[in-house]
């Protein structure tokens, strides 16, 4: 992207001229061109964004980062300077090989070149990669365009849809590029530019990294290219997919299905010893869900594994296609919740609120690897669908249960004391919840700590533990509208339990980049945030004093 980002700002005038990237982590080099140096502070709070951002600067119009979304943007501005009398605008679209395995891409291409009195640049940045290498017939065709066996071919394929085609270039010749770019500007029309790059051209740790070129990395050594440092156990996503692979070692019916995000979700472990049960789609998360239902169909029980920002491309797939004919697939939410320095675009918290209007569809929130690898079973046993969400990161190990009671697993309970406060801890924000109890028990408070396990729909035994409570509150790493809270107030109110409950959760709003904690804290998601929320609540009842008459939860008072 180097080259062919310098090619760009000379040949085009932006911001008058407007660029528009697809999957935004591929604009470094154009921030650095339009004044964005503090690359020090990338990703991290008060610093830079890892995509473009429109508080950052009048050349990032579009703050970008979920795939093949650039050419439909295009399209909808060159209406706009359109109606608008603007010729004198260029609109250019930048999309990579991979983000075109994305159907929406295929749907603004069908519109951009039907307009041939719009004109739009769409520069095809093909390196032969999403995050791993692409997949598909298109991959195959483009292969061969490097192979110097199939440029007609490709040239064909754009122009029968309208546009007119310039290519294969060299994306890594800025002077071949610029000329090219002039010409494909002076046309006036809806153009193809196709370059041929390398990614991470020019540094040989990315080019030796066959599985992603490093696409996804933190902090690392840049004479080596591996990672500074690590975390201190293993990752919710590294244990998930081991035991994927061990119960798939059990059940030949287990597949697996996966849109271009192998290796990030875990399911590379799977490929390595059943390859043949392993389907990468590509881009195409609305693909990937209604052939996991076909899968299902057919017989098997598919296990899709995907960001939970991107599970929002296909819920209709995920309600008609899944959840209308009970069908056994397993969704695994990879990096749900707050995934920290991302950005906006990938926290993944909307995935509760969105998936608990699902009929049928069960819900697991694991709080450590333990859960994580018994709720896995259960949920690939289950003939119907289900999902389970992990957050990004290091998973804890061996947060145990006092005792289960139906279905609930007891975290912890106040010894000689009344039933004050229940804490509803969903997934791995049990272990706040737990600290928040110490916090409460010290302030004179008897606290009880549950996790649901299987979070929606909510379990009736939850709501009638609530109703032998003071103060029940719930606590969880999505939306307070519309996720675990907010259907237990349902529940509740649907069966005429008396229980005085409060939510606590994300704001309705996009969070920015921060660390994963801080971001947790600023919502009062914290033990200490937690803890005061509950004191405050406590305090606006009528009779502040703790303690009561209320029965001790059943498997007695001892820690």
């Amino acid at each position: 992207m180097v080259e062919l980002t310098l090619a760009l700002h000379r040949v085009f005038d932006a911001p008058r001229d407007t660029l528009v990237f697809d999957t935004g982590h591929q604009t470094y080099v154009h921030k650095l061109l339009t004044g964005r140096q503090g690359f020090d502070r990338l990703r991290q709070a008060g610093g830079l964004s890892g995509y473009p951002s429109r508080a950052e600067s009048v050349h990032d119009l579009v703050e970008n980062s979920h795939a093949s979304t650039a050419l439909s943007y295009a399209d909808g501005l060159a209406k706009a300077r359109q109606l608008a009398g603007e010729r004198g605008r260029a609109v250019v679209a930048v999309i990579g090989d991979g983000a075109l395995t994305g159907g929406m891409a295929w749907e603004a291409l069908n519109n951009l070149g039907a307009a041939r009195e719009r004109p739009v640049v769409v520069v095809v940045n093909d390196n032969g990669r999403s995050y791993a290498p692409t997949v598909g017939a298109l991959a195959n065709r483009l292969a061969d365009v490097k192979a110097g066996r199939g440029a007609r071919a490709c040239q064909n394929l754009f122009t029968e849809l309208g546009f007119a085609y310039f290519g294969p270039a060299d994306g890594h010749n800025t002077a071949e590029l610029e000329t090219v770019l002039r010409q494909a500007r002076a046309l006036r029309r809806p153009v193809v530019v196709h370059v041929l790059t390398v990614k991470g051209k020019g540094y040989a740790p990315a080019e030796g990294d066959e599985a992603d070129c490093l696409h996804a990395v933190g902090v690392l050594d840049p004479s080596t290219g591996r990672p500074d440092g690590g975390g201190p156990g293993p990752s919710w996503t590294g244990v998930f997919g081991q035991t994927l692979a061990e119960l798939a070692a059990q059940r030949e019916d287990i597949v697996a299905v996966t849109a271009a995000m192998l290796r990030p979700t875990g399911l590379d472990v799977m490929a390595k010893r059943f390859p043949w049960r392993v389907f990468d789609v590509g881009i195409a998360e609305q693909h990937a869900v209604t052939s996991a239902a076909g899968l299902a169909m057919g017989g098997f029980h598919p296990v899709v594994a995907i960001y939970a920002t991107f599970l929002g491309r296909a819920v209709d797939q995920v309600l008609m296609d899944v959840a209308l004919h009970r069908l056994p697939v397993t969704f695994v939410l990879d990096r749900a919740g707050v995934t920290g320095p991302d950005g906006p675009s990938h926290h993944g918290m909307w995935d509760l609120a969105v998936l608990a209007a699902v009929p049928g569809l069960r819900i697991a929130a694991p709080r450590d690897t333990t859960r994580l690898r018994e709720l896995l079973g259960e949920a690939v046993a289950d003939d119907g669908p289900t999902a389970i969400r992990i957050p990004k990161g290091q998973a804890p190990g061996g947060l145990e249960a006092l005792a289960r009671m139906d279905g609930l697993d007891i975290l912890h309970r106040s010894a000689h004391r009344g039933l004050d406060v229940l804490l509803v801890a969903v997934g791995p924000l049990a272990d706040p919840a737990r600290v928040a109890a110490g916090l409460l028990e010290a302030q004179g408070l008897g606290v009880t700590v549950v996790d649901p396990r299987w979070v929606l729909p909510v379990n009736p035994a939850l709501g009638a533990l609530a109703a032998r409570h003071r103060l029940t509150v719930t606590v969880e790493d999505g939306l307070r509208t519309g996720g675990v809270g907010a259907a237990l107030a349902l529940a509740c109110q649907d069966t005429g339990t008396a229980a005085s409950l409060i939510v606590l959760g994300l704001p309705r709003a996009f969070l920015p980049h921060d660390s994963r904690a801080a971001l947790l804290a600023q919502a009062g998601l914290d033990a200490a945030g937690i803890a005061r929320a509950a004191r405050q609540a406590l305090v606006q009842q009528p009779g502040t004093a703790p303690g009561g008459s209320a029965r001790p939860v059943p498997g007695g008072d001892s820690r």
